[in-house]
């Protein structure tokens, strides 16, 4: 039995004039994602003349590589029966400017996971598992590195290793 492929649909628009040159034009944009009700009203990243109030392209791309990580590892825990009470990620993107094409090269994602009772070891090699199987660390050419912190929750931490 062959699996159907999974279609995702996005809608975007902006409005405005670019006939004033590169420095006069709003980039603020709407995009949507049917059937979800809501509207993201995003801009450039500020160093592109954007609106540092709104999100960006570039930290939604970081944002979907650190929610697919939690949600893949979360599965994987789900499944093997490891008790997460609690997941937090302080996420970074490099993108520099010299390097061409301009794109982000390097994400690098800081998960800090609680389990509720000691298996961190398990839990580590689940977070690299969890990296191979994450659909958009699949789908982006950036390098992704992941650096947990694993907390049991009686209270003993195992950082990343150093």
């Amino acid at each position: 039995m062959r699996a159907h492929p999974h279609r995702y649909w996005t809608e975007l628009t902006w409005q405005g004039s670019t006939g004033g040159g590169y420095a006069a034009y709003d980039r603020t944009h709407q995009v949507s994602a049917p059937p979800a009700g809501v509207t993201l009203s995003l801009s450039a990243d500020p160093s592109f003349r954007g609106d540092p109030e709104r999100l960006n392209p570039e930290q939604l791309l970081l944002a979907a590589a650190s929610s697919c990580q939690m949600l893949s590892f979360l599965a994987l825990a789900a499944r093997e029966g490891i008790d997460v009470v609690g997941y937090q990620d302080s996420a970074e993107a490099l993108m520099s400017l010299e390097d061409k094409p301009v794109r982000i090269t390097r994400i690098t994602l800081h998960p800090r996971v609680v389990i509720a009772a000691g298996a961190a070891k398990r839990v580590r090699a689940l977070m690299v598992r969890a990296h191979h199987e994450c659909f958009i660390a699949n789908s982006v050419n950036a390098e992704i590195a992941i650096e947990p912190e694993i907390v049991d929750a009686g209270g003993s931490a195992e950082p990343a290793p150093g």
